[in-house]
């Protein structure tokens, strides 16, 4: 097999954003496991510690970066800090958690404000920082973890289908603007086994006066594979976008959903 081929990642620096848990703690893992070395990123340093110590008895490296996507001043110095004593990154995992579900029209304008800082205006600070590094190494992947809702939004959803649309679509531009050997590709979970998940069905079921079972039976009803995803599942999509086999892909939004969206 060619070497464009190759899934490893050997001598490659990923940054995963949100690494404490859920799709960003087992993409950090999936990365390590191709070779990576991993930064896991998130506010909780105990959490990620026992990220690192996962990936460190599965014979893997990384390190711990406490940071506050929506601190971006705090962020800025924390990213600069971390290039002067590890080096460039060549993998950028943007990834962080959704805005509250409900009603659209209930929203304010601190609602959309916060969220949207915190994935397009983080994810656009990470990019301009890390590129330069990813232009010397001639390597560069940022993989955007966002929703299905890019696609078809999801009812209760309102705020967060609005910033992840601007999230895919800040990426189709970028995609179009960034260098040759360095890509910009999307992930669009589906329902996914996370605490995100539960907290969104617990909001769902409180709404409607049903329970957690009933809500995620409706969910199920509609994904043809009759299951959640499990994080695992949608870390391998990513780090197929961010390994070498993945060079020809880019702009790219890509559902790991189980067949639940009905658009071609």
């Amino acid at each position: 097999m060619s070497e464009r081929f190759d899934m490893r990642l050997d001598g490659r620096h990923a940054l995963v954003c949100g690494a404490s848990a859920g799709i960003g703690r087992a993409a950090a893992c999936a990365l390590a496991e191709l070779g990576a070395h991993v930064t896991a990123l998130a506010r909780s340093e105990d959490a990620l510690l026992e990220v690192v110590a996962e990936i460190e008895a599965g014979g893997g490296s990384g390190d711990v970066l406490v940071a506050d996507l929506d601190d971006r001043e705090s962020l800025c110095d924390a990213i600069a800090a971390l290039l002067a004593g590890s080096g460039p990154v060549h993998i950028l995992v943007n990834n962080s958690g959704g805005p509250p579900s409900g009603p659209l029209l209930d929203a304010t304008e601190a609602d959309f404000i916060v969220p949207f800082g915190r994935h397009v205006l983080s994810s656009h600070l990470l990019t301009k920082m890390l590129l330069p590094g990813m232009v010397d190494a001639g390597y560069g992947r940022i993989v955007n973890v966002i929703s299905t809702s890019v696609r078809e939004p999801i009812p209760g959803l309102g705020v967060s289908n609005t910033v992840r649309g601007a999230m895919a679509s800040w990426a189709k531009s970028m995609s179009r603007e960034l260098p040759p050997g360095v890509t910009i590709n999307n992930v669009l979970p589906g329902f996914t086994d996370t605490e995100r998940l539960t907290q969104l069905g617990e909001a769902v079921a409180e709404r409607s006066g049903t329970s957690l079972d009933e809500v995620r039976e409706m969910w199920l009803a509609d994904v043809p594979e009759a299951r959640l995803a499990q994080p695992a599942e949608i870390a391998a999509a990513i780090a197929f976008l961010a390994s070498p086999a993945g060079a020809f892909m880019r702009g790219t939004s890509m559902p790991v959903d189980g067949g639940r969206l009905r658009s071609i």
